[in-house]
């Protein structure tokens, strides 16, 4: 059943305050695909939450460079593994802008989710996606089971990636929360699976990465 914006709401306001508080979980809308996830209380090291910071700007910066406005991509990175969404003109332009993604060489692994379409994305969708992020990022928090400060959120035309370092457990029950959210049309899980042992070793070395494509429709 689809989860009403009164049931979250609450959640919203405590995402919002600890915004505040802390570094926080902070929303950002760029180029079209609303983010947020970045927080004080981060499973990764703090070195590499700066240098997924240092990734997206970089990146960024050298696809406006390139590409111009001949696409419309926003760039996410999370432990050093970049999420690539938007819209480029031709299959082309995708393969080229993954290409600059990859010479950022502390980029460990690329999603290239960008579609070959026309522009589309009007002021309104964009903020509905900036709100579905929202509304997921509060269920979460809201879930009191999971840990949300684990999982960084990335809407793109109603379609949901969850990104993070979680366990198989975790994993399932944040696509099952953000599957709940009115109007996501699919949930895509971009994780970084540990075990429950490595979870609680807390260790600062990175997780090794595996790949969890799987789709709720």
């Amino acid at each position: 059943m689809k989860l009403k914006w009164t049931r979250v709401a609450c959640a919203a306001l405590t995402v919002a305050a600890l915004g505040g508080a802390l570094s926080g979980c902070v929303a950002l809308v760029g180029g079209g695909a609303a983010v947020a996830g970045m927080s004080a209380v981060d499973r990764r090291t703090t070195g590499t939450q700066v240098e997924d910071q240092g990734i997206e700007l970089r990146a960024g910066n050298r696809i406006s460079e390139v590409m111009g406005d001949k696409a419309r991509v926003s760039v996410t990175s999370y432990n050093r593994v970049v999420l690539l969404t938007g819209q480029a003109g031709n299959a082309t332009d995708k393969v080229t802008i993954e290409k600059l993604v990859r010479e950022q060489s502390t980029v460990r692994q690329v999603y290239n989710e960008i579609e070959v379409a026309p522009f589309t994305a009007t002021l309104g969708q964009r903020s509905q996606d900036s709100l579905i992020t929202t509304k997921v990022k509060a269920s979460l928090v809201n879930a009191k089971d999971i840990s949300s400060s684990a999982i960084k959120v990335v809407t793109e035309n109603n379609v949901v990636y969850l990104m993070g370092i979680v366990t198989p457990r975790e994993s399932k029950r944040a696509a099952e929360i953000a599957r709940g959210v009115n109007d996501v049309s699919k949930v895509v899980r971009l994780f970084e699976v540990i075990s429950e042992d490595e979870l609680a070793a807390a260790t600062s070395k990175a997780a090794p990465v595996v790949e969890d494509r799987s789709s709720m429709n």
